[in-house]
């Protein structure tokens, strides 16, 4: 079992306690679509691939937020921020401009990348080493203004 799984498991656990409804309603979802995951690869999951659940989760309750607010539905928007605001909790710290800038013109370095062609090289790389820690959109538009 990955710690990422065993620590949700125990926050369940601690917040059914101090009866956080919402948050206990997040993390069982967290919890549910981790273990669908390792149902469907038919092993446990280890690290990379439990951090990857939760960053899909996190993203789709950033796409309801944006779309709520499309639709004018304030009350929406800020239950799934909300929601999004415990799942970042899981999260690994977020690389900072700098530190991302830096990465990438590392990985066109290592490459030797000079054109758009070897966007993709650059992105996967980047991609990897980022680890959670960045978007794709954010790499994919700093790759582009490295090469174009």
């Amino acid at each position: 079992m990955s710690k990422l799984l065993a620590r949700i498991q125990e926050d369940v656990k601690v917040a059914m306690k101090a009866r956080e409804k919402e948050r206990v309603g997040v993390l069982r979802m967290l919890h549910a679509a981790m273990k669908d995951a390792a149902i469907a690869k038919r092993a446990e999951l280890d690290e990379d691939e439990a951090l990857k659940i939760v960053m899909s989760y996190a993203k789709k309750r950033e796409e309801a937020i944006s779309e709520a607010r499309k639709a004018g539905r304030e009350d929406m928007a800020a239950k799934e921020e909300a929601e999004l605001g415990i799942v970042r909790g899981y999260l690994p710290e977020p690389l900072s401009d700098g530190a991302l800038e830096a990465m990438v013109l590392a990985a066109i370095a290592e490459i030797g990348a000079d054109s758009m062609k070897q966007m993709g090289q650059v992105m996967k790389l980047c991609t990897e080493r980022a680890a959670g820690r960045a978007d794709g959109s954010r790499i994919s538009s700093l790759v582009r203004a490295k090469l174009g």
